[in-house]
């Protein structure tokens, strides 16, 4: 688990985590907090992307640069996930973005899909599935489950906090896979909400509470 796992140590991360776990912070402030957040993590995890150097003209010589080598694909798991997709996509523009619908059912706090829509080239892309929340990682499980049924072979998981359940069930059926977390928090409550955590990640980015 150590090595499958990397807690994003930076300042304003950390700042921008306590905003989003205030539950006196706005819909609004919520939203600006996670964009942020989302951005400085998608620039920790994008450290590892491969290069190659490629020749080019500047207005003034030739000279030899570096280019991100493969394609990267952002698949953010619905709906909460949507709220980091911004942050990725402003440092990497390029990126294609797939979605998977999965929904917990909280009587039995068991995964139920309910849409999937994958871009091509999953295969030979880098793909990054971003979940603000790894609970008893059901979720997180099934999606990576999905995307290795459709080709990829790169995978990584980009959450904001995460339980200690919700890394050993990802760990157990996906080892293969780095996860990347602003926080590894405390446990899961009889609820399977994590404690501290922030509260439901999807009802604060889209304000139904």
């Amino acid at each position: 688990m150590a090595e499958q796992l990397t807690v994003i140590e930076h300042a304003v991360l950390a700042d921008r985590l306590s905003v989003l776990r205030d539950r006196a912070t706005s819909h609004g402030s919520f939203r600006q907090a996670l964009f942020e957040a989302s951005a400085i993590m998608a620039v920790e995890v994008a450290r590892a992307l491969p290069v190659k150097e490629i020749e080019i003209e500047t207005p003034l010589e030739p000279t030899r640069g570096l280019r991100i080598r493969d394609e990267v694909a952002v698949v953010p798991v619905l709906r909460a996930g949507l709220g980091m997709v911004e942050g990725f996509l402003r440092l990497l523009p390029d990126a294609r973005v797939g979605h998977l619908g999965i929904q917990r059912d909280e009587q039995d706090h068991v995964p139920v899909d309910y849409f999937e829509r994958l871009p091509p080239g999953l295969p030979e892309a880098r793909v990054y599935v971003l979940d603000p929340m790894l609970a008893t990682g059901g979720s997180a499980v099934r999606a990576l489950h999905h995307l290795k049924q459709s080709g990829a072979r790169q995978l990584e998981l980009v959450c904001l906090v995460a339980a200690p359940e919700g890394l050993g069930a990802v760990a157990a059926e996906h080892p293969d896979v780095r996860i990347w977390t602003a926080a590894v928090d405390r446990e899961l409550d009889e609820n399977a909400y994590i404690r501290p955590g922030l509260g439901d990640a999807g009802d604060r980015v889209f304000g139904t509470l």
